[in-house]
C-alpha cells in the first residue's frame, strides 16, 4: 500500500523524522507531553508499541501519523484494524537483550503472513543489525520484492547516553550508517536510519542515502517538553540543510559516483 501522504512527502524531501515514543511503555500518562512536544517540533510521525488501547488514546491526541511496532502478526493486524497509519515489523531490542535474534527466513515468513492478513497496510521492516551486510542486503532486496513500503536500519547502541561529542555520536551511529550506505545503493524503497542517531549524525544519515531517521533513546536526555521540542526542531532543520547542500553539489557537477564504498554482488 502507498505510504501515508505526510510520510511519503517527507521521504521524497529527505526530511522524515520518526519519534519513538515509549516503545515498551504502555502508560499514556508517562509520555503524553512527549507526544505534544514531538508534534510541535516537527516530527513526521510517531512510533509506539503495538497495543490497540494505547493506539486509540494517542490517535485522539496527535494529528500526525502513528506507526505501531511489534514482531507479532496478531498484534499488528489488530492495530491496523484500530486505525494505525503504518505497521512496523521491528522493536527487536527487547529480544536482543535476551540473546534472541531473527533469521532472514523468519522475517520473510512473517512479512508474507502480514501481507496476506493486511494486504492494504503500509509496512516498514527493520533489518536486523545482527546479520552481516551481505545478508542484510539480500533480505532487503527480498522484502522489496514482497511489496514492503519502507525499510529501517539499526545498530546495537540505541541505549547509549554517551554522545557528548561528534566522535561519540558517529561511533554510536556507525552500524546503522554503514547499513544505510549499502542498502541505499541497491534498494529503491525509502530507508530510515535508526539506533544511536542524534542531532549530530542525522545529517550524516541523509548523506548515506536515508530518507530520514528514527530517534527514541536520544530524546530521553531531555527532561522537559520544551527541550524535546527544541531538539526535534533542530534535528529536522539539520536534515533539511544537509539535503539542500547535496542538491547544490549535484547542481554544480559534484557527485559521489566515483566513490565506490562497497560492492556486493
Amino acid at each position: 500500500m502507498a505510504l501515508h501522504g505526510l510520510i511519503n512527502e517527507a521521504c521524497h524531501e529527505k526530511r522524515l523524522l520518526k519519534t519513538i515514543i515509549g516503545i515498551n511503555n504502555f502508560s499514556i500518562n508517562t509520555f503524553s507531553d512527549k507526544i505534544k512536544a514531538a508534534e510541535v517540533g516537527g516530527s513526521t510521525y510517531l512510533d509506539i508499541a503495538a497495543n490497540t488501547d494505547l493506539l486509540k488514546e494517542i490517535k485522539t491526541m496527535a494529528s500526525i501519523p502513528v506507526c505501531v511496532s511489534s514482531i507479532s502478526v496478531r498484534e499488528l493486524e489488530a492495530c491496523y484494524d484500530a486505525g494505525a497509519d503504518m505497521l512496523e515489523l521491528g522493536n527487536f531490542d527487547i529480544f536482543y537483550a535476551k540473546n534472541i535474534t531473527f533469521t532472514p527466513e523468519q522475517i520473510i515468513a512473517t512479512v508474507k503472513k502480514l501481507r496476506f492478513r493486511v494486504p492494504n497496510a503500509s509496512l516498514c521492516v527493520t533489518i536486523p543489525h545482527t546479520l552481516d551486510l551481505y545478508d542484510q542486503l539480500s533480505l532487503a532486496q527480498h522484502l522489496e520484492q514482497l511489496g514492503v513500503d519502507m525499510l529501517q536500519t539499526e545498530g546495537n547502541t540505541s541505549k547509549s547516553n554517551t554522545m557528548s561529542n561528534l566522535l561519540d555520536a558517529v561511533n554510536c551511529a556507525s552500524a546503522t550508517l554503514s547499513s544505510t550506505v549499502v542498502l541505499s545503493n541497491y534498494i529503491n524503497i525509502p530507508i530510515i536510519a535508526s539506533s544511536g542517531i542524534s542531532s549530530l549524525t542525522a545529517p550524516l544519515a541523509i548523506s548515506c542515502g536515508a530518507c530520514g531517521v528514527g530517534v527514541g533513546s536520544f530524546f530521553r536526555e531531555f527532561s522537559t517538553s520544551l527541550e524535546l521540542c527544541k531538539e526535534v526542531s533542530e534535528m529536522r532543520y539539520a536534515m533539511q540543510v544537509n539535503h539542500s547542500l547535496i542538491d547544490k553539489s549535484y547542481k554544480y557537477g559534484f557527485t559521489f559516483d566515483n566513490v565506490d564504498i562497497l560492492q556486493i554482488t
